[in-house]
């Protein structure tokens, strides 16, 4: 029997649907609801929660919760499978080669991994890169040697216990950035032809890790609105002996998708009774548009086979290349292998990023950040939808990313070569499948101001959309 709040929410998702409640209107409030239905305040407030982060509604501090935009349901590839596997992944050239036409300054960056550098509080950044500087000593290499900074994982594992995650200090590895968090964690329980599960699409640094340390994948279909398909995933675990899975379950790169607190529980759950590690990928846990911040499927792991990997380069600063991995039993040999490798992260990006994150400005920043972020991602969405009534987007509250689906027969590969001379750049969806898929997706970067250079830059992809369609 359902819960009351599981109720509540098919409901509301029911009112949604059959157009009770429009695109934009605002819901009753928890007190009004709660009245309605004859619940709990608590459980009506948890209800809204999970419509959120299913991107149903969305809230708006001050002010209560309100119909999200309607989402139109992408399809799928037409040779999808649910689960995909490849003997070996062949792909970084293709995505050296985007990411390298990119650099070019005079680009229009749609297609960038990166949100607008105008977003990060730059000065006072560089105001602590400069105390620090000035106050190190010789010994502050060896005192930031891994596991890292002492201040600074002090201060990472208290942002942990914030959401109620009971996260030590030991447990926290710093890194050169989440990519370093991230191989280092699949380096540390896998060896050269060992299966892992990536999602399908899936972030192309996963399939560059599997494609250097000669791994293979293991591609489970990730849905546009609700994430990675978990039957197909327990179907995959019991065919093959499935060593790790590499999962984004927040702001899911390049789907924009956010998995819901339950099936974050299934899927630490499902991992574990295979005894399989979960390498969680929450590179964008902080540019979430609600009220409420999600949780990782690291909060629901009992046996420490959780390594949650996560860095500041998304939401603070880029340059930095600050990450950490909160690695569970992995700990100790991740900060050997670390040591055998880039041997630390810099100490004084460490100790910059300690002395900034001890102030109040971070979280500050945050709340303009991702009030920024929505507010650039509606007037994208807005105009994109007026610009390029041919395509459909995919509606996701969180991030600064846009995955989009062309037209049948219409190539985003050589879309992305037309656009590039045309100095504007996508991310085609070849660079997000390990098996050649998604040849008619790309992915959007809309955290940068939206002005007259944008509006131009979208009319010409409009151009070259039109000019590729089959007659």
């Amino acid at each position: 029997m359902p819960s009351k709040y599981e109720v509540l929410v098919q409901q509301v998702r029911e009112q949604i649907t059959a157009n009770i409640w429009q695109a934009g209107e605002k819901l009753p409030s928890l007190r009004e609801q709660a009245e309605s239905s004859g619940i709990s305040l608590m459980t009506v407030m948890h209800a809204y929660q999970i419509l959120e982060s299913q991107g149903w509604i969305f809230s708006r501090p001050q002010s209560g919760y309100y119909v999200a935009p309607k989402a139109e349901f992408l399809t799928q590839p037409a040779v999808h499978q649910q689960v995909q596997p490849a003997e070996s992944v062949d792909i970084n050239d293709f995505i050296f080669e985007v990411l390298q036409a990119g650099r070019d300054p005079d680009i229009v960056p749609f297609g960038s991994a990166f949100p607008d550098p105008g977003l990060f509080p730059r000065r006072q950044l560089t105001r602590s890169l400069s105390r620090v500087a000035h106050a190190m000593s010789a010994l502050s290499v060896v005192d930031n040697l891994p596991p890292g900074n002492e201040a600074l994982r002090n201060i990472i594992a208290k942002r942990y216990a914030l959401q109620g995650m009971k996260v030590s200090p030991d447990e926290i590895v710093i890194t050169a950035g989440a990519m370093e968090a991230l191989n280092l964690s699949l380096q540390a329980v896998t060896r050269p032809g060992d299966w892992v599960i990536v999602e399908n699409p899936a972030f192309y640094g996963a399939l560059q890790a599997l494609e250097r340390l000669q791994l293979k994948a293991l591609a489970i279909a990730a849905h546009p609105r609700f994430g990675i398909d978990l039957t197909a995933l327990e179907q995959a675990l019991n065919d093959y002996p499935v060593k790790a899975c590499w999962v984004m379950t927040n702001s899911q790169n390049p789907l924009g998708c956010t998995l819901s607190d339950e099936k974050k529980q299934q899927l630490a759950a499902l991992l574990q009774r295979y005894n399989v590690y979960l390498i969680e990928d929450d590179v964008y846990h902080e540019l979430y548009f609600g009220a409420h911040k999600p949780l990782p499927a690291k909060a629901y792991d009992t046996r420490g086979m959780a390594m949650h990997c996560s860095s500041f380069s998304k939401s603070l600063a880029a340059g930095f290349r600050v990450g950490w991995v909160a690695a569970g039993e992995m700990a100790g040999r991740i900060q050997r292998l670390q040591l055998m490798s880039t041997l630390s992260t810099s100490a004084p990006m460490q100790l910059a990023l300690a002395n900034y994150l001890a102030t109040r400005g971070y979280d500050s920043h945050l709340r303009r950040l991702r009030r920024m972020l929505e507010q650039r991602k509606n007037s994208y969405r807005q105009a994109l939808h007026r610009l390029l009534p041919e395509v459909r987007i995919n509606e996701c509250h969180s991030g600064y990313f846009l995955w989009i689906e062309l037209p049948p027969g219409v190539d985003a590969t050589e879309l992305y070569r037309r656009a590039l001379r045309q100095k504007i750049s996508i991310a085609p969806g070849r660079m997000f499948s390990a098996g050649g898929l998604y040849n008619n997706y790309f992915r959007f970067n809309i955290s940068y101001e939206w002005n007259d250079r944008q509006t131009r830059a979208v009319e010409v992809l409009a151009r070259l959309i039109k000019e590729m369609l089959p007659v």
